[in-house]
């Protein structure tokens, strides 16, 4: 039996229109924008009710320290890039890590990916300059083209639906990944094998070794491997641009309730957390898991206040928390925030993202990161809530499984000249397919010596 949703639900989800939404396009033509939105409004979602209640549930263990998440993929993903080919290689870096990570937390590993919907980018100026030449930004594929032209750069509502074609067809192909055997654990646990043949990365092999005494003594206890040949993965992505985010929203039949299933799980970024601003506003109003991003500046009365907003019957599992401070920053900033919101008592999951607060550009002009950055941030990290005695639950990663050459370091050791060879993002630097796994044998060791 359907559960009649209350008017007034339903009426509070257009409650953003009037006020301040930042980040928005400047769309040239509001009555294209309604059309396409009906349009989206009348489509299946790309994601059910029920799955994201499953996350909740999974990222309320992350919270107690019972499981990690690992959340992974493009900074924007962009429609030519939407193959099968580049879809399996970041879902094969993204198991690959959750195996190493597995063993070293000895927790489950919630698998995420910042996928399937991923096409929008909040931006620093509405406009862009180039040889005297003044063209609105581009805002990530959902609203407009790369190219420096007037054509390509003109918001396009249009874009929307073709982001959602493209994440339905990325869907599609991760449940086949991810339950047809391609995420078996011996062919995991193989990939990383082959991984560990190159003598750089000598020094994990240790690690190595132990994962596959584990799962030979697995397999001679008998342990059913038939069980292990799928996975749960979730899809998540930045709920930055309102007129997607809504005409995706959808009344449950089960409790009446809205959810925004357009993705599980859903997240608001530093630039649009504002209490008092469009964003925070409407995912209030859906069941989804959400997260925050905490730059350096966020103060603890600031966090508490958003858990009254996002999160007030303290549902676990409901709200993350995503803290992106910088390697420099975050030992000094993290300790205050997260011992006034572990005081109260309430029910929160910490993450951390270690690559936004630690961009920066290169002699050669690239914007870029350090691996040794990325990872001493993930380091203070797990540093601050040992001292606190609060839970580090989870990693949010820009990563790709190509090798691409975007960001410093590592042991492959790319430096500045090597960035040339293989730089390819369009907005933010991702760490390639090895350095992710490098990443995931150091994250690994620093999880069991908390």
């Amino acid at each position: 039996m359907s559960v009649a949703p209350d008017p007034a639900l339903v009426a509070g989800l257009d409650a953003w229109r009037d006020l301040a939404a930042r980040q928005q396009p400047s769309w040239p033509d509001p009555t294209a924008v309604v059309t396409v939105s009906e349009e989206l409004g009348s489509l299946p979602p790309l994601v059910f009710a029920g799955e994201a209640d499953v996350l909740t549930a999974r990222l309320a263990a992350a919270g107690r320290g019972e499981a990690f998440l690992l959340q992974g993929g493009d900074c924007a993903e962009t429609f030519a890039e939407a193959t099968a080919d580049n879809i399996r290689n970041k879902i094969k870096t993204i198991l690959q890590m959750a195996v190493v990570l597995t063993y070293g937390a000895s927790l489950p590993v919630i698998k995420m990916g910042r996928m399937a919907g991923q096409y929008a980018k909040p931006r620093s100026s509405d406009d862009e300059t180039r040889d005297g030449v003044t063209l609105p930004a581009y805002r990530g594929d959902a609203v407009n083209a790369h190219a420096f032209t007037p054509e390509s750069r003109t918001p396009d509502p249009r874009r929307l639906l073709d982001a959602y074609h493209r994440s339905s067809a990325t869907l599609n192909l991760i449940r086949a990944f991810t339950t047809g055997g391609f995420a078996d654990l011996r062919r995991v646990h193989e990939w990383n094998r082959g991984f560990l043949a190159n003598k750089a990365y000598a020094r994990y092999e240790e690690t190595a070794n132990e994962i596959d005494r584990a799962i030979r003594f697995m397999a001679a206890a008998g342990a059913d491997f038939d069980a292990l040949r799928t996975v749960e993965f979730f899809s998540s992505h930045e709920a930055l641009l309102l007129d997607y985010e809504r005409a995706l929203t959808r009344i449950d039949s089960r409790t009446g309730t809205a959810y925004d299933c357009s993705a599980h799980f859903l997240w608001i970024g530093e630039r649009t957390r504002q209490l008092d601003g469009a964003h925070v506003d409407f995912l209030s109003r859906v069941r989804n898991p959400i997260g925050v991003k905490l730059g350096p500046t966020t103060t603890a009365d600031d966090a508490l206040a958003l858990m009254d907003k996002l999160n007030p019957t303290d549902i676990p599992g409901r709200l993350t928390f995503i803290t992106r401070m910088g390697a420099g920053r975050i030992r000094d900033v993290l300790p205050a925030l997260v011992e006034k919101v572990t005081a109260s008592g309430r029910p929160v999951t910490w993450v951390t993202d270690p690559m936004h607060g630690n961009t920066i550009t290169s002699a050669s002009g690239y914007k870029t990161r350090r691996l040794e950055d990325v990872l001493d941030e993930v380091r203070g990290f797990f540093e601050v809530h040992r001292a606190v005695g609060s839970v580090p639950g989870g990693l949010h990663i820009e990563l790709t499984g190509d090798d691409v050459t975007e960001v410093l370091g590592g042991s492959e050791e790319i430096d500045d000249a090597g960035l040339a060879r293989r730089y390819e993002t369009l907005v933010d630097p991702r760490l390639n397919h090895q350095q992710s796994l490098e990443m995931a044998f150091q994250v690994a060791e620093m999880i069991r010596s908390v």
